[in-house]
């Protein structure tokens, strides 16, 4: 295990999240536009707290995802001030916690705080772990040609190269083969 199980899981969301934004170099659209959109991502990524399932909830999660997505944009050590201001933004206060069916983690806000700043809470909190454990070069984004999509290679050998949000490993494997072939024919 690369992370503790709740980062994975923040991590695992925080990527999920930044995913939904409209990728114009991939040609994708935006994927959290409608309540229905949040309520795919909640049943996907559950969070404890207050839902209110409201337009304005559904905004604020939308205006969270430039921050985080800058997350895949710096290094480790530009990534601590930003990491930071979300903490300090998000009036953290890390409180040790157990609940269904998770084992003692940390909660650093509190429960009836808005989803988006539990969010972005979380996020933050992940990416100390990430930080602390010198692990920046996981946080990476598709090397597919075509794709913009960002994951964090949870690997056991850090190799992993391309996202989970289409085919990309395949595609970019199928495509190798094809320029393999046209080029012993030729």
């Amino acid at each position: 295990m690369v992370f503790p199980h709740d980062t994975e899981l923040s991590l695992r969301a925080t990527a999920a999240l930044v995913n939904t934004l409209p990728r114009t170099s991939a040609g994708t659209s935006d994927t959290l536009a409608v309540g229905a959109d949040l309520d795919a991502f909640l049943a996907d990524f559950a969070f404890t707290g207050a839902i209110v399932r409201d337009d304005a909830e559904l905004q604020a999660m939308r205006r969270i995802r430039p921050r985080l997505r800058e997350l895949w944009d710096l290094d480790r050590d530009t990534a601590v001030p930003h990491v930071n201001a979300m903490l300090r933004d998000g009036h953290a206060q890390p409180q040790l916690v157990i609940h269904d069916s998770y084992d003692w983690h940390i909660h650093a806000t509190p429960d009836d705080a808005p989803l988006a700043t539990r969010v972005l809470v979380e996020a933050a909190m992940a990416f100390v772990d990430v930080i602390r454990a010198d692990a920046y070069d996981r946080v990476r984004v598709c090397a597919a040609d075509d794709c913009a999509a960002v994951y964090v290679d949870f690997s056991k050998n850090g190799s992993k190269r391309y996202c989970d949000t289409g085919n990309c490993g395949n595609r970019m494997n199928v495509n190798a083969y094809r320029r393999r072939k046209a080029r012993e024919s030729a």
